[in-house]
């Protein structure tokens, strides 16, 4: 009688082991399955980023040479790094310290910059 009952114990507990293997199995086929989708969702966004900086270069691109401006890259770099400090209100002074130039000559390729801001101000306040 104890045999089986044993036995009846550990039929029973071979037929749970299965059905919890095959619950679990579905179980990560479904979280795979999330997993994969988004991925998928960040690689399009991902390239659609990508394209939208392409299209950026390419307007910046059309718009310079329209305008008949001729930069380097490194003057590219530059003109980026200093707009960036200019924009986080760094001072003239501090900037051309920093970039090693002259107030003098960054106040000049600031000047473009400068009166166009100043203009959108005026703008916007009437």
């Amino acid at each position: 009688m104890m045999e089986w009952t044993l036995a009846g114990l550990f039929g029973i507990s071979i037929i749970l082991l299965v059905l919890s293997i095959s619950k679990t199995s579905k179980q990560s086929k479904a979280e795979h399955n999330q997993i994969d989708l988004i991925h998928i969702s960040t690689m399009k966004e991902i390239n659609a980023i990508q394209d939208s900086i392409r299209n950026i270069e390419l307007d910046l691109e059309v718009v310079m040479k329209e305008a008949g401006v001729q930069l380097s890259s490194e003057d590219k770099v530059f003109m980026r790094e200093v707009l960036d400090l200019t924009n986080r209100n760094y001072s003239t002074e501090s900037i051309a310290e920093m970039k090693q130039v002259s107030v003098n000559e960054l106040e000049k390729m600031l000047a473009p910059y400068r009166t166009t801001k100043e203009g959108r101000k005026v703008a916007n306040e009437n």
